[in-house]
């Protein structure tokens, strides 16, 4: 098998054929899209979430955290605590695996997220370290949003630049390769993109004027979050090429690899539908964030229009990132 996801009609068939015994607490479970589970505990409910890190080597605590806090804003919950699962390879040295916990913590701290828990171990099992981390939240009843909310007519935002995680973790891993064809500066802009990578202020902005539906965009960068969304909410898309906010470095990081940055890993970015894309966009300007409305949920299907030319966007396959 190639690296990356699972393809999306073996996922659908595991997903729909191994769910166990259905709880009538669990509000929203798992689906093609869904990256938190909604459970009912009262007056508030629980949101779960779970990723691992495994296409990036360095900075891996770091993007542990919030890739996973990203999950749980894309819900406008709250997140609270994290737990930590680090496998590491039998050549591993201990300041490695205190390294990766000093930046899980100051990480969380930046947060205001409590490390709960979690394993640590050395194994023959993987040849590079695996971080994979679960994030427990909260939001008020009722409160939540899903990736499966999008509606007909409904704008969609995008915050950000695109691909900004892809990015930085090329640069980061080809700093050798890349500094000729990137200029000193455009090198330490990329570096810095992890910077932007937290989406936990626009989701709570989003999630505090009642939006339809949110993702964080991940693997399968632009168009597999666009594709996971209609798919959740049984809807089309229209995406306009000519509007998507993609830096100049990132074109030229993604043009010397020759690979999309519409499909690159894009942690940073929030894809967000609502009736209203002017007054989320004039409501995260206010806190400094750049939104751009870039298409619209449509009946059915999902089409990119670049060009001038229309093409159907297909189900993801691996993201562009494994291509590297």
């Amino acid at each position: 098998m190639k690296s990356g996801k699972l393809n999306w009609d073996d996922l659908k068939y595991i997903i729909d054929n191994h769910k166990g015994a259905i709880r009538e607490e669990v509000k929203v479970r798992n689906g093609i899209g869904e990256d938190c589970a909604v459970i009912d505990f009262g007056e508030d409910n629980c949101v779960i979430s779970t990723d691992p890190i495994t296409g990036a080597e360095g900075n891996i605590g770091r993007l542990a955290v919030n890739i996973n806090c990203n999950d749980m804003a894309s819900t406008g919950a709250e997140p609270l605590g994290i737990m930590v699962t680090i496998l590491a390879p039998e050549d591993t040295e201990i300041n490695e695996i205190k390294s990766i916990m000093k930046e899980i913590h100051e990480e969380s701290e930046k947060l205001n997220l409590e490390i709960i828990g979690g394993h640590t171990e050395v194994t023959s099992a993987v040849n590079r370290m695996v971080v994979s981390c679960t994030v427990i939240g909260k939001t008020s009843k009722g409160k939540h949003i899903s990736t499966s909310g999008a509606k007909v007519g409904d704008d969609i935002i995008i915050t950000k630049s695109l691909a900004l995680e892809g990015t930085f973790i090329l640069v980061n891993e080809h700093k050798e390769e890349l500094k000729h064809i990137l200029t000193k500066e455009e090198m330490e802009e990329a570096l810095k993109y992890i910077e932007e990578i937290s989406v936990l202020e626009e989701g709570t902005i989003a999630a505090k004027l009642q939006v339809n539906s949110m993702h964080d965009i991940t693997e399968g960068g632009l168009l597999g979050a666009a594709w996971e969304v209609a798919t959740a909410s049984s809807k089309g898309f229209l995406i306009y090429g000519d509007l998507l906010p993609i830096s100049e470095v990132t074109n030229k990081v993604c043009t010397y690899f020759s690979i999309d940055p519409l499909k690159l890993i894009s942690s940073g970015s929030m894809f967000i539908t609502t009736e209203n894309g002017e007054k989320l966009i004039e409501e995260l300007k206010i806190k400094g964030i750049n939104a751009k409305i870039i298409g619209k949920i449509t009946e059915t299907e999902g089409y990119l229009i670049y060009n001038g030319k229309k093409t159907l966007v297909n189900p993801p396959e691996r993201d562009e990132l494994f291509k590297v």
